[in-house]
């Protein structure tokens, strides 16, 4: 089955920063360098986050579109699809990193979850800063920035640290954070209800079978999905397939019969039905679109 979107790695894009699995750059510099890449729809290998400091456009995340604005940071984690548009001259900060960086240096491989900018939502990967939050924000990307200048020992330890202090410091001035004060169980369930949703969505398609193997029951499932998200474990479940569809619907060379293989339905119709009645629209009305 053909590529439905190109997949960038940080080889492809910049083979010192390849070397360490670490990209940290101003956001013009990189726009010069990449411009045809960023406004084509694509995917990342890597985490991604973006500040911007100067400028306006857009930005589309899994097909839904943002404003571009000064203040805003954008998260993303690796297998989104995404494209930029700029109407007028930008700048800030970018930085790109394997999930690698922080798997050997932290004891808790998973860290990065805890942050509710990296659940791989776009809509909670878009957050706003202003006022002493912007100012601390842009202060530890120029330290990140004067570290790889400086050339001094230990130099990744401390970009490391530096990009921990940001994710932190994002979280606590970030108020529109769903899940709240959560229980940490309560929030670990959906994050790993989340993660195998990714994995499997293809094949498992009720809640009682993502159930079983995080040892809950599946009403429980549902009641802490409704309460940290507002949404069932059904909703979530099929809010991936509509996804990964409208992805594989971009690829004019697939046809729906195959998009309908490829999601494990059992035939066109049955997966026209199902993406009509969720996404609003039917596949062919979609591709379009």
């Amino acid at each position: 089955m053909a590529k439905t979107f190109p997949v960038y790695d940080i080889h492809a894009i910049d083979n010192e920063s390849a070397r360490r699995g670490l990209l940290i750059g101003r956001f013009s510099a990189y726009l010069d360098k990449h411009y045809q890449q960023l406004h084509t729809a694509h995917r990342h290998s890597f985490y991604h986050l973006v500040l911007f400091t100067r400028g306006g456009g857009s930005h589309t995340i899994d097909f839904v579109t943002y404003p571009v604005e000064p203040g805003q940071v954008y998260f993303m984690i690796p297998g989104q699809v995404h494209s930029w548009h700029f109407e007028e001259e930008v700048d800030g900060y970018i930085v790109h990193f394997n999930e690698d960086l922080f798997t050997h240096f932290l004891a808790d491989g998973v860290y990065l979850e805890r942050f509710h900018f990296f659940t791989g939502n776009s809509e909670d990967g878009v957050c706003t800063l202003s006022g002493a939050a912007l100012a601390v924000v842009v202060g530890l990307f120029e330290s990140m920035l004067s570290e790889i200048a400086a050339h001094e020992e230990m130099e990744l330890d401390m970009i490391r640290i530096r990009l921990l202090e940001l994710f932190i410091a994002v979280e606590r001035f970030d108020t529109r954070k769903k899940e709240g004060n959560a229980p940490p169980q309560k929030l670990a369930l959906v994050r790993a209800f989340k993660k195998i949703i990714d994995k499997r969505f293809r094949e498992l398609k009720l809640p009682r079978e993502y159930a079983e193997p995080l040892h809950v029951t599946p009403n429980y499932l549902n009641a802490v999905c409704h309460e940290l998200l507002g949404k069932t474990a059904g909703d979530l479940i099929r809010d991936r397939v509509v996804l990964e569809a409208k992805r594989l619907l971009v690829n004019a060379d697939l046809s729906i019969t195959q998009i309908a293989y490829e999601l494990n339905f059992g035939d066109g119709s049955y997966f026209t039905k199902f993406f009509r009645k969720y996404a609003g629209v039917t596949p062919e009305e979609f591709r379009k679109g």
